[in-house]
């Protein structure tokens, strides 16, 4: 039986490579966003559900998930993609981007999660990937809001882990580095206010040390084989990593102490 994939943020980015590719390899996919209509590529190709979902919106998910299971009979795997990155001063953001980074990146995530696992636990079967990152176990100066949900997301992830294993379903996390993706654009909220002077000279050297880091980023198809992988490797692992930036990075983080780790990263952003 050919088996179906469900992605939550499948209209650009990761999301819309990974459906393009597991649709090559012969799967079903259910490819989710908050404005279908205005998907024509996925639309176009032969066993894809293009449907409505918000994570942020319970009522969507279920509608999604059910229309998922009507069209292919089965889901097989989760792909909890969905997301976007808030940076800047803490002090700067107002309560409702909090709110909004925290809704879409964790509650959001376990939302979507919640609403597929009564169908995993019927199978006895289903492999869960959520979409962290290299910030799910390091961190950016002024990343504060980011990097609190996707180290949420690592933890949510290693306790379902352990949750879900009695009853055959396998959580699994994706750690991409800097990918070629519209994350720099609409999946990237920076909010800072000029006039608390203390903090500009570390939103300068934020912007200078990253100014560069797109050339050296990863294709989203690196990602989108990691997800393969994941997908279909019939293994307990829990950590992929997506990108060799990604590799060397969380590689170092794990060897250091938190002062060397730390100290090399002020001085790479002239702190």
């Amino acid at each position: 039986m050919t088996q179906t994939i469900l992605i939550t943020g499948a209209s650009s980015g990761i999301g819309k490579t990974t459906a393009k590719f597991f649709q090559k390899k012969g799967w079903n996919v259910v490819a989710t966003m908050r404005s279908p209509e205005k998907e024509a590529e996925l639309t176009a190709l032969d066993n894809v559900l293009v449907t409505k979902l918000d994570v942020t919106d319970e009522a969507s998910i279920s509608d999604a998930v059910a229309a998922g299971i009507e069209k292919f009979g089965k889901i097989d795997v989760l792909l909890n993609n969905a997301g976007y990155g808030a940076y800047g001063p803490l002090e700067a953001f107002p309560m409702e981007n909090i709110e909004r980074q925290f809704n879409t990146n964790v509650i959001g995530l376990l939302a979507v999660t919640k609403a597929v696992l009564p169908h995993f636990r019927a199978n006895k079967s289903g492999v869960i990937i959520n979409i962290s990152s290299i910030g799910g176990q390091m961190t950016f100066p002024l990343g504060t809001l980011y990097h609190g949900t996707k180290f949420a997301v690592e933890g949510m992830s290693e306790s379902l882990h352990y949750e879900l294993a009695p009853m055959g379903v396998k959580i699994k996390i994706v750690q991409p580095g800097m990918i070629k993706t519209d994350f720099g654009g609409r999946s990237f909220d920076f909010t800072n206010d000029e006039s608390m002077t203390e903090y500009q000279s570390t939103v300068q050297a934020l912007f200078n040390a990253w100014g560069g880091a797109g050339e050296n980023a990863s294709e989203p198809e690196v990602v989108s084989e990691v997800i393969w992988r994941a997908a279909t490797d019939d293994t307990d692992q829990l950590r992929y990593q997506a990108g060799d930036d990604a590799v060397a990075l969380l590689a170092k983080r794990k060897a250091e102490d938190d002062a060397t780790f730390i100290g090399d990263m002020k001085s790479q952003f002239g702190m």
